[in-house]
């Protein structure tokens, strides 16, 4: 059953989470463990982020340096394998551009194909500046670029425009969303539009980036129906467990947090006293969501899979 089916089809507010692959050297165990936590409360899939490699300086023997592409972490292919075998829940592997070819997209498509892996979610990437001498041409610059590939491989059109037989079961796919506006943005209207690109190409549903603030929230999901946009608007959720979050959470993901809750975060002495003010926060934030009758709720869990478990607990 695909995403959209599981999110239509629940009963109450569906549930589901994000994990991050493990460092290289570590095995599966490290993804298990983060499920273990929460799959007792009936996840209607679970997302596997991909990330792009790096280039490293390696010192070698003579004091001179040489540049090493590395890939830190395992390919979210494989582990939505895993995941789906092992427990039986829809595993959605993020597809992203930076950092990924073009061939590297269909070679994964193929992979996912092959393992009965249909669902993903399609995103741009952090930004990454390509390296002196790399080919842009080989590479998607936007989401809804990555988009067209993975519609023309559900037609049985290849990468290099030759056809091959469609496959049997397609893709579908959900892509990202910002109720705070895209950092790239010029405005909100900008944005709106490209979401409606997405939409209207095949995006099933819209996953947002993290907020903290559910007025602002309600309000892009008033402004995206008003214009059009039908499909589901998911919130993407987020406890806070460091101290530190305070300051850098609105810088990277541009999400504003509401003075009264920074204003209990700054009476933090510590990160568990700031962990214990996150959970509590959140815990109100998703049953103001829940009330307000939000499809789901997607949770970020990277460093925060226990919060989100003493969440869930109170509010599933």
């Amino acid at each position: 059953m695909k995403v959209i089916d599981l999110i239509n089809s629940s009963k109450s507010t569906a549930f589901s989470f994000e994990i991050l692959p493990p460092l290289k050297g570590n095995s599966i165990q490290k993804v298990y463990n983060v499920i273990d936590k929460l799959i007792e409360f009936d996840p209607k899939y679970i997302n596997i982020t991909s990330h792009h490699s790096e280039y490293i300086y390696k010192t070698l023997p003579d004091g001179s340096f040489q540049k090493v592409n590395i890939r830190k972490r395992p390919g979210s292919v494989a582990i939505a394998s895993a995941i789906q075998n092992k427990y039986g829940v829809t595993a959605v592997p993020h597809i992203i551009c930076k950092g990924f070819t073009k061939d590297e997209t269909e070679y994964a498509l193929i992979d996912l194909n092959f393992l009965g892996v249909y669902d993903l979610l399609l995103l741009r990437g952090d930004i990454k500046t390509l390296e002196a001498g790399q080919n842009a041409d080989l590479y998607h610059e936007h989401a809804t670029d990555l988009q067209k590939q993975v519609n023309d491989f559900n037609r049985g059109i290849a990468l290099d425009g030759s056809t091959f037989e469609a496959n049997e079961t397609p893709f579908s796919y959900g892509m990202a969303c910002y109720p705070e506006k895209h950092e790239e943005a010029p405005n909100m209207e900008s944005d709106i539009f490209y979401l409606k690109e997405k939409v209207k190409n095949g995006a099933d549903y819209l996953v947002t980036q993290m907020f903290f603030d559910n007025e602002k929230y309600y309000a892009f999901v008033d402004r995206c129906r008003a214009e059009g946009i039908t499909v589901p608007i998911i919130p993407g959720i987020k406890p806070i467990v460091f101290k530190n979050q305070l300051t850098v959470l609105p810088k990277i993901f541009r999400s504003d947090i509401p003075e009264p809750f920074a204003a209990e975060l700054r009476k933090c002495k510590t990160d568990d006293d700031a962990k214990a003010v996150g959970v509590e926060w959140c815990i109100q934030q998703c049953k103001d969501l829940i009330a307000h009758g939000v499809p789901s709720l997607h949770f970020y869990t990277m460093m925060a899979s226990d919060s989100v478990r003493k969440v869930a607990r109170e509010v599933y």
